[in-house]
């Protein structure tokens, strides 16, 4: 598409070089000055009439004595026309109506005169409506369009009635239909169909269309017209299509200019860059072009949405769009619609309401256009929005809406406007129905971000209320929408950029159930603020990219990053939460140094400043997390959270003196304070840990909540979850022997629920309140399996030790030993825990648990064992402990003496046996001591059980595995023998193999190098004689004495030979026989013919043309006929210059040359064997090459194999030639004949002559030329 373009925006000039700009034609036929003739004065003289002129191009300001003149005068429609375009030419349009109107007047009796006014007329009223406003302005009278439209129509209706077939009433119609249709209100039909309008541009196209076919397609304006139409129709490709045919018929047509339309076109189907090549075009053509300017300018603020704001590239184009096209487009026209539109916003944007009211009123009123009339209304909504009218505002947004199409169509950013304002007005349920009616049409981006903004801020709004409600429909709402934008972010095509906000809203409501993608958003965010910061901040000497970001963390909010770190602290990766507190207070300091007065830097630095402390507490670097503590004090010395955490690290360092006394203190200077009462009573909880009293009432715990929850906060959430938590632990030390005990301790864990309860309906997500539920649960109930699930979702909230703790009781109270293992593992992993006796003990347990359910393993009572004795480790004053460990130790060696034979062994069983004499001991200190654990008696019975039957059970089974052992030795030892002694048979069959693949390959190698050794000697003798050839082959030069390769015999001296031959004389030269004879057939046939002629003519007389026979080429035979043979036999009388007209006769001269070929082999054998093989094989090289042209392709091969072998075949050779000689005399006497068996040797040889190489023909092109009749004669 692009390229139609370029072709058809060429002006017809070669190349696209146009010879000159085109010009406007409109008015290039008003002359200057006009003489209307005075007729009187021609009646009353004998003299040439007289005539008035007058100026066009200073008319008056009142036509009304031009239209008296031109009436009195009764003057032609030519001068009316002409003086009424002479004013419509100087923008007098309402001077050229009238002086057409006193012409239709004047013309009454002239019908066909008439006609062409009154149509002229019509377009007056046509062009005065474009003009016109659209609406009327307010406190005027001002003709509108619609009123010129009006008089337009009865215009054309009068000229109709005169001839409805008038073709130039077919344009005028069909520009009338289009501008009625761009006048029609949108309609508000949801399929987005407008009937009456698409009727009108209907109808225009077949006037349109009408005009073009009575013109012959002549009629340019017309098809100008039906692509315009095309254009309203939406059909895009057809309308480009129309305005290219346009110009590639009328090049020079530039008003109006089809390329404004080309480029239109191109904009809807998608080429913006075409389109913008299409207006630069019109502009180079027309400079003055306001249409042109103000297009170029749109598509550079629409290049301008398409980059960052902050970006180079903005600045550019924004600037270039506003600067060098808007501005200048509304200099040439201040009353441009599509000008004043642009112009408006850029000054919404500036702020500069004034300005914005006067371009948006203008462009309302002289638009034909429905979108630009909605953007008038659209800018003048945005200006009263800012300035705070609300109720205008909601008016105009209303217009700009119903201009584009109302309630189910309509202008989104209007629509968007009254989402806006419904916002402002707090009626957010009307601003959600309005946005969701929005995204329900288009998806719209904007309107989705605004619809999830609100839903959110509806769930931060619940998090902070006193009663919370169930806001999960809200929550999963606003992150449909938010995350349906950020999603949108990811598509290029729609070049949309990341929202900060939306990401900061995000990362809100994915805090509570999913920190990490919260964590996500934060992160991104970081990134955008990243790229935000300039170069210039970046520091120099770094590479590592990690080192970069560190150091300009500084220039990011410090919100952000302590919003970043938090969220690292709750994940545990408390290094980097350090990392970005740290770069949160270098950002405090830079804003502060900044003088920056909006951002309270003081309450940043305080709340930054707490949560290092609190991270370094986390790492474990304690004085570090003081000091920090300690400076944040000193600036504000009543900050209690600082003071409680400082008492709180006294308390673990010097819980007996120091500890005490300050969170004694703290609770004496904020008694009210619900963080320092919390502390308080987890101070007293710690205090009667050891001892609870038996009736709670008495607990001092018990009492700080209950006078926390009733004289400060009723709602205290952590005086409600402790509380519970003490109900708990009292209903667990409960009696459970009778029925009344179980329903009083069950009471007791109902009260506990209850307070938990509370605290949920308070804080939904509270997981300590959800953990005590769960633990009621188990122990009331024994419903494991519920407390499952509340338990696993405290875990994604909370990350604490005696969360995995209980978790690890419900899984052993399942059954689910592995589980229950791994809990309690990562309970040892938490801070604190490491060395927790009584998470040691219940892994002792669980894996005693493991080992009962599958006794074969008994690494699992071992590992039982370790974990016990681990515990006791830990606490070796408590009695239960020792109990655990001796209760392990009697079940291993019980377990392990029911082992078969061949599982176990006797160091096994002797390790158990010295254990059952520990917990033997063990159980009996534990009998004597003041407080066993169990009944005394019980510990009892149970040592004495293992001092007796345990043990003589053990002693039996250590005999019997001894017994077991020792009997099975021999039969080991043997089948140890056995397996080594195979072993060594395997080694010794593999050790032969090893050394009979070591021979074998020794073997390859000495023949590999034989072989070598061989091939070196040959290379030598090969190099040697290759030497002693070329020594050889040289001679010692006669002048220089150098030596210099040997020269191969020319292959001239035909004119010397045949000398000898006409005076008698004995050739002392033997010819050679070499390149010089291999050439083709055909010119080998052309030397031989002139050959004989020279002959002949050196012999004296002229003898009389002989008839001869000869052989014609295969194309030759091709043309002639279908025979399959090469060649054919044709008589020599057919050529001319076929006989023989030399002086000597042929048979004479081939005698002779026979003679001279026996002297040559007479000779030949008196040379030495090495030069007679050389010269012979190249005679015969040269003989083959000879026969190769003229015989068989089997004949070549044949020759070419007599070559390769031994000298001794010469004397078949020479016999052979010479019966050749005897049967070529006979054939020159009486004309050669050629027999079918030659036949096909000639078909042979003329397809390996023409094989030859073609270095080798330019080579001996000299010798053939001069090749004598004895070469000819021999062949």
């Amino acid at each position: 598409m692009a390229s139609t373009y370029a072709n058809g925006s060429l002006n017809g000039a070669a190349n696209g070089l146009a010879t000159h700009a085109p010009t406007s034609r409109r008015f290039a036929d008003i002359p200057q000055t006009i003489d209307i003739p005075v007729q009187d004065s021609a009646q009353d003289q004998d003299e040439d009439p007289q005539a008035v002129e007058v100026n066009l191009e200073e008319l008056a300001d009142d036509p009304t004595e031009l239209c008296t003149l031109l009436e009195m005068e009764h003057a032609a429609r030519t001068y009316w026309m002409t003086v009424a375009l002479a004013y419509a030419k100087q923008k007098k349009v309402d001077f050229a109506i009238e002086i057409l109107s006193r012409g239709v007047v004047a013309m009454q009796s002239n019908q066909r005169e008439k006609l062409t006014v009154i149509t002229c007329l019509c377009w007056m009223y046509l062009w005065k409506s474009r003009e016109a406003p659209r609406v009327a302005p307010e406190g005027t009278d001002a003709r509108t369009k619609e009123y010129y439209l009006q008089q337009a129509t009865q215009s054309l209706n009068d000229a109709s009635r005169l001839n409805p077939a008038f073709p130039p009433l077919f344009l005028a119609r069909g520009v009338l239909l289009l501008l009625k249709a761009s006048l029609q209100s949108p309609s508000q039909d949801p399929n987005g169909v407008d009937v009456q309008k698409s009727e009108h541009v209907r109808n225009a196209l077949k006037s349109f269309e009408e005009a073009i076919r009575v013109s012959h397609g002549k009629n340019m304006l017309a098809s100008m017209g039906k692509a315009r139409a095309l254009f309203s129709l939406a059909k895009y490709q057809e309308s480009l299509a129309a305005y290219q045919d346009v110009l590639a018929k009328m090049p020079d047509l530039v008003d109006p200019d089809p390329r404004i339309g080309v480029g239109c076109c191109l904009w809807q189907l998608g080429y913006k860059d075409d389109a913008k090549g299409a207006w630069e075009r019109s502009l180079e053509i027309s400079p003055d072009s306001k249409i042109a300017k103000i297009l170029l300018g749109l598509y550079y603020l629409d290049a301008s949405s398409q980059v960052p704001t902050n970006s180079p590239e903005f600045l550019r184009y924004y600037k270039k769009a506003m600067t060098e096209y808007t501005q200048d487009s509304f200099k040439r026209d201040k009353n441009l619609p599509l000008t004043c539109a642009t112009f408006a916003g850029y000054f919404l944007a500036r702020k500069q309401f004034p300005n914005v009211d006067s371009l948006a009123h203008k462009a309302i009123q002289y638009t034909d256009v429905n979108a630009i009339a909605s953007d008038g209304w659209y800018l003048l909504a945005r200006k009263e929005h800012y300035e705070g009218n609300l109720d205008k505002a909601s008016d105009y947004y209303r217009r700009a809406d119903d201009a584009r199409g109302g309630v189910e169509r309509g202008y989104l950013p209007a629509k968007f406007g009254l989402a806006q304002l419904s916002v402002l007005r707090n009626d957010l349920g009307e601003a959600k129905l309005r946005l969701e009616k929005m995204i329900q049409q288009s998806k719209n981006l904007e309107a989705m971000i605004l619809l999830g903004t609100l839903y959110a801020e509806e769930v931060f709004a619940n998090q902070t209320a006193a009663i919370k409600e169930d806001k999960t429909a809200e929550t999963k709402k606003a992150l449909t929408y938010l995350e349906a934008v950020r999603t949108a972010w990811k598509d290029p095509k729609k070049g949309m950029l990341p929202d900060a906000a939306v990401l900061l809203n995000l990362a809100r409501l994915y805090e509570t159930e999913f920190p990490d993608r919260a964590l996500q958003c934060l992160q991104q965010v970081e990134q955008l603020e990243i790229d935000q910061v300039p170069k210039s901040e970046y520091p120099a000497d770094a590479e590592d990219q990690a080192v970069i970001r560190s150091a300009i963390r500084k220039h990011l909010p410090p919100q952000l990053l302590n919003n970043i770190g938090c969220f690292y602290s709750q994940d545990g990766r408390h290094q980097l939460a350090t990392e970005y507190f740290q770069a949160a207070l270098d950002s405090c300091a830079r804003i502060s140094s900044l003088n920056d007065t909006e951002v309270d830097t003081d309450a940043l630095l305080t709340t930054i400043s707490f949560n290092l402390g609190r991270s370094y507490e986390y790492e474990g670097d304690v004085d570090r997390a003081i000091e920090t503590y300690e400076r944040l004090l000193s600036r504000h010395s009543n900050y209690t959270d600082a003071r409680a955490r400082l008492a709180y690290i006294k308390l673990r360092k010097n819980p007996n003196k120091d500890g005490p006394d300050a969170v004694a203190k703290l609770y004496q200077d904020n008694p009210s304070d619900l963080e320092v009462r919390a502390l308080y009573g987890w101070f007293l909880g710690k205090l009667s840990a050891k001892k609870r009293p038996a009736n709670i009432n008495e607990d001092p715990e018990h009492r700080h909540y209950k006078h926390t929850l009733q004289n400060y906060d009723k709602h205290d959430r952590y005086a409600l979850v402790g509380m519970g938590n003490l109900l708990l632990g009292s209903a667990r030390e409960m009696r459970r022997e009778s029925e009344q005990d179980r329903q009083k301790r069950s009471s007791m864990y109902s009260r506990a629920v209850e307070f938990f309860d509370k605290a949920l309906q308070l804080e939904p997500k509270n997981a300590y309140a959800a953990q005590g539920v769960a633990i009621a649960l188990v122990e009331d109930k024994k419903d494991a399996k519920t407390a499952l699930q509340a338990f696993l979702k405290v875990k994604e909230t909370v990350q604490d030790a005696h969360v995995f703790v209980n978790l690890g009781h419900i899984y052993t109270e399942l059954g689910q030993f592995s589980k229950a293992i791994e809990s309690y593992e990562i309970a040892l992993s938490k801070e604190g825990k490491a060395n927790d006796a009584g998470v040691l003990s219940c892994l002792g347990r669980t894996w005693l648990n493991k080992a009962r359910t599958d006794k074969k393993f008994i690494e699992h009572y071992n590992m039982a064992l370790e974990y016990a004795q681990k515990a006791l480790k830990v606490a070796p004053e408590q009695a239960h402990f020792k109990f655990n460990v001796a209760y392990v130790q009697i079940m291993l060696a019980d377990t392990l003496r029911q082992f078969a034979s061949q599982d176990r062994n006797s160091f096994q069983l002797e390790q158990a046996a010295e254990g059952l004499e520990q917990a033997i001991k063990t159980l009996d200190e534990i009998a004597a001591g003041p407080n066993p654990p169990y009944p005394k008696h019980d510990i009892e019975q149970r040592a004495n059980m293992a001092r007796n039957t345990v043990r003589n059970q053990l002693n039996r089974a250590l005999q019997a595995q001894k017994e077991y052992e020792a009997k099975n030795k021999e039969k080991r030892d043997a089948a140890i023998q056995q397996r080594q002694a195979e072993l060594r048979r395997k080694e010794e069959e593999r050790r032969k193999a090893e050394e009979a693949e070591r021979l074998r390959q020794e073997k390859i190698r000495k023949e590999r190098e034989e072989i070598a050794a061989r091939d070196r000697i040959l290379a030598e003798q090969r190099a040697e004689e290759e030497k002693a050839r070329m020594e050889a082959e040289l001679t010692t030069d006669s002048e220089t004495g150098e030596k210099v390769k040997r020269k191969k015999r020319s292959g001239g001296g035909g004119g010397e030979r045949a000398r000898r031959e006409r005076s008698g004389e004995p050739s002392t030269q033997r010819p050679r026989k070499g390149r010089a004879e291999k050439k083709k057939k055909g010119s080998r046939r052309r030397d031989e013919t002139g050959d004989e002629e020279s002959d002949a003519g050196e012999g004296g007389g002229r003898a009389p043309p002989k008839k001869r026979v000869r052989l014609a080429s295969r194309k030759e035979a091709e043309k002639g006929g279908k025979y399959k043979s090469a060649e054919i036999v044709v008589d020599s009388s057919d050529e001319g210059g076929g006989g023989y007209n030399g002086e000597e006769d042929p048979l004479e001269r081939t005698e002779r040359k026979m003679e001279r070929n026996s002297k040559r082999s007479s000779r030949s054998e008196d040379r030495s064997s090495g030069t007679e093989d050389e010269e012979d094989t190249f005679r015969r090289g040269a003989n083959t090459r000879r026969q190769r042209s003229e015989g068989s392709e089997d004949e070549g091969d044949r020759m070419a194999v007599d070559r390769e072998s031994s000298p001794q075949i010469r004397g078949d050779d020479e016999e052979e030639e010479t019966v050749t000689r005897r049967q070529a005399k006979r054939s020159r006497r009486a004309g050669r004949v050629v027999d079918s068996d030659e036949e096909e040797e000639v078909e042979g040889g003329a397809g390996e002559g023409g094989g030859e190489k073609e270095e080798e023909q330019r080579e001996n092109k000299a010798d053939v030329s001069m090749a004598d009749a004895g070469d000819v004669d021999e062949e």
